[in-house]
């Protein structure tokens, strides 16, 4: 009998919500489903009533036609029981993502499902068939599946995806039932994965145990023989058994053989290590993702962490762990990357100062944690400074700032960004900082601190009401607001905001002498002969003995007496000290040469 699939997909959905995507899971027992109302309720106890399933022959397959035609003349209170037996007969026929379908439609429509053993059984199955371990260990580690055969079969084979060999080979004397009772193909991803969490956990004779199950001619098993071959150093049998593989294999056995082959070459010389990382290059350009990926990323790393390739190690560990579940040898390797990188980054490192700014911004995430993490980004980040990159520095650091740092450690560290983003020309860039870090718990200082470093960058940016508005209630706003007046020739508004500033006669040191100095020129250029006089005789004393006592000499005589060049003149020779002291500095960036690198 021929159903429409319309009928079937009617018969299957029921009105059913849309499953939400399954979330990433971690390997411990699944918490209990939502409380929500069943729209089909009762099918859950009848399954668990029901005889367990610890074999393949629970996964009873049935013909399509006689599925459908049961399904579509199914009541409502028969429905469920339809469908499990439809989901059942799919996952018998390896229809992994059809099964999975099915089973989301059953729990969608009775939560319940999820507390029954064999329902959760069946979900880790297709979660394993399709390659998502994290899902599968999340249903078959409930406790009443524990010691059913069948589930410790796919829980193998689960763990094993997720790099937990040691865990999947204890599953083994619980799998066999399982594994045995299956014949020719379904038998073999079983044995081989038991073989290779053998050969994982360095026993090799265990997995030689399981591999004489297999024909000699077997690509699959030679893969496996040929490994345990390379590691008990028989080169020339490991790579016959690795020839036939490739000679015999499906393209997947053919591309793994391929990926032995150059590690077996490069170990004994026959390859160069360049070479090689170029081969597993090609290999992964044309297969991405999975074990094949994961594998030539694995031999890639040793290849050029043996041959010293710093930045060829980072690659292909970064990608192991950027894209893949880290396995059983993922911390070791972790520190083996933590460790090249800080070498790389270390003062004394041989690296290029450039060099060394550009690999950890592309492995920044191998950087370690917490202080000693912040401790290798500040020293580079320093050094960068030091040598004017500006730019680069302001990069590390607002990576630091946005993703590392948290609550009130963002203040001090978010004032030192937007200094340096001023500094590389990029004013604008420092206001976006500022303000995307705002918060509630910086204390007072801080936020006078961020204030100012705010009121430069809007300065820079040709706001300047708005950068003398920012400094409104700023402790030694006063000093910084002179400054900006300054340095728009505002003479007028100078002499009022600098007055204040003026230090006692006595010994001036080159800020004082400036404050005085800028004060005499403003005075001048207003033509206020009598302040100027006074001026004149308050410090006349104290600049006699200084090497800027002839500038003052000249700014404070008789100003009609001053002609225009000797004026430019003496504002030059002015100290260059600024009174505003480092965020004077940043006013007088001069931002398009910043940004050309002039």
């Amino acid at each position: 009998m021929r159903v429409s699939l319309a009928v079937l997909a009617s018969a299957l959905a029921a009105n059913a919500p849309a499953p939400a995507p399954t979330p990433v899971a971690t390997p411990v027992p699944a918490p209990a489903p939502p409380v929500k109302p069943a729209r089909l309720p009762g099918f859950a106890a009848e399954l668990a009533q029901r005889p367990p399933i610890d074999g393949p022959s629970g996964w009873r397959v049935i013909p399509d036609d006689q599925a459908w035609a049961a399904l579509a003349s199914a009541s409502p209170t028969q429905r469920q029981s339809a469908r499990w037996d439809y989901a059942v007969s799919l996952i018998g026929s390896n229809r992994a993502a059809e099964a999975l379908g099915v089973l989301q439609v059953m729990l969608a429509d009775d939560p319940d499902l999820g507390l029954v053993a064999a329902f959760q059984l069946a979900l880790g199955s297709v979660n394993a068939m399709l390659n998502r371990p994290s899902e599968a260990l999340a249903t078959l580690s409930m406790p009443a599946l524990a010691a059913n055969a069948e589930a410790c079969a796919w829980r193998l084979r689960a763990l094993a995806r997720a790099m937990l060999g040691s865990d999947a080979l204890g599953q083994v004397n619980c799998a066999l039932p399982a594994i045995n009772a299956r014949q020719g193909a379904a038998r073999s991803p079983f044995i081989l994965t038991a073989a290779q969490v053998a050969i994982d956990a360095n026993h090799p004779d265990r997995a030689m145990n399981w591999l004489a199950a297999f024909s000699d001619r077997d690509p699959g098993a030679n893969l496996l023989r040929g490994r345990i071959l390379m590691a008990q150093g028989d080169v020339p049998g490991a790579r016959l058994r690795f020839a036939r593989a490739e000679q015999s294999g499906d393209l997947p056995q053919k591309l793994e053989a391929r990926i032995d082959q150059i590690e077996l070459a490069a170990s004994q010389h026959g390859i160069a290590p360049a070479d090689g990382i170029k081969q597993l290059g090609a290999i992964r350009f044309a297969w991405r993702g999975g074990e094949i990926e994961r594998h030539a990323l694995q031999v890639e790393y040793r290849l050029a962490s043996d041959s010293g390739d710093l930045r060829g190690a980072l690659r292909a560990g970064a990608t192991l762990f950027r894209f893949f579940e880290p396995g059983a040898d993922s911390g070791p390797m972790l520190t083996q990357l933590r460790t090249a990188l800080a070498s790389a980054l270390a003062p004394d490192s041989k690296v290029p100062l450039v060099d060394a700014a550009g690999i950890y911004w592309d492995y920044r995430e191998l950087a370690p944690a917490g202080a000693e993490g912040d401790l290798l980004v500040g020293r580079l980040a320093s050094r960068l400074e030091d040598a004017g990159l500006y730019g680069r520095g302001a990069e590390l650091l607002q990576y630091q700032l946005l993703q590392r740092t948290q609550d009130v450690a963002r203040g001090p560290l978010s004032v030192k960004v937007a200094a340096l983003h001023i500094l590389s020309g990029h004013p604008e860039r420092a206001i976006d900082v500022l303000r995307s870090t705002e918060g509630p718990s910086y204390s007072d200082p801080m936020r006078f601190d961020r204030k100012r470093v705010e009121a430069v960058a809007l300065f820079q940016i040709g706001k300047p009401e708005a950068a003398m508005a920012a400094l409104d209630d700023v402790p030694g706003g006063d000093r910084l607001r002179a400054e900006m007046l300054w340095k728009r020739d505002d003479w007028g508004a100078f002499v009022a905001a600098n007055e204040a500033h003026l230090p006692a006669p006595g010994t001036l040191d080159p800020v004082a002498q400036a404050i005085v100095l800028r004060h005499a020129v403003a005075l001048a250029m207003l033509g206020r002969e009598d302040q100027l006089a006074g001026l004149r005789s308050r410090y006349e004393t104290a600049f006699a003995r200084l090497p800027s006592g002839g500038v003052f000499e000249l700014l404070t005589r008789e100003p009609r007496g001053v002609d225009p060049a000797a004026l430019s003149g003496a504002m030059a020779a002015i100290p260059a000290a600024s009174p505003a002291g480092t965020l004077g500095d940043l006013l007088e960036v001069d931002t398009k040469a910043a940004q050309n690198g002039g």
